[in-house]
């Protein structure tokens, strides 16, 4: 990762209800429920160890995947950066990758099918509208990390 990955700094906190809700989608999508799209994200604190999970929405394009923090550099993402690995885990399927950080000029067509994707969940983290061009993303492609996920 370069220094200009990191310049990222706009973050979304989640509400106290937001937080609550996380937490019990979380278990429902660890034993195994939820869309095909969602996944529990685990990865390993950089600086407890400790394991931390957060439910996530799987982006697939073109046969690869992609995670993307439509809340900014939450602590999912400085956690995911600093071990440079996630597992994605969802009932009895459990996966570890490599993460390669995709740079702001490839953002665009990710963060717009992301967005067009996912929009009833995230379209609140986005100040533009689901079914944007994709050229209007290129303003805002450095407040959002985008990761592809590599095979171990």
């Amino acid at each position: 990762m370069t220094s200009s990955d990191h310049k990222i700094s706009r973050f979304t906190p989640p509400t106290a209800i937001e937080r609550v809700l996380n937490r019990l989608f979380g278990v429902l999508v660890g034993l195994g429920l939820g869309m095909k799209h969602n996944y529990l994200l685990q990865v390993r604190g950089r600086k407890s160890g400790k394991l931390y999970a957060t439910p996530i929405d799987l982006l697939e394009v073109n046969g690869k995947r992609f995670l993307v923090a439509p809340r900014g550099r939450t602590q999912w993402v400085r956690n995911a950066e600093a071990a440079g690995a996630v597992t994605l885990k969802k009932g009895g399927f459990r996966q570890s990758y490599r993460l390669q950080v995709i740079p702001d000029a490839e953002k665009p067509a990710l963060l717009k099918a992301y967005l067009d994707n996912f929009k009833t969940t995230v379209q609140r983290y986005f100040p533009l509208p689901a079914g944007s061009d994709v050229r209007a993303f290129t303003i805002i492609a450095a407040d959002y990390p985008v990761f592809e996920l590599v095979d171990r």
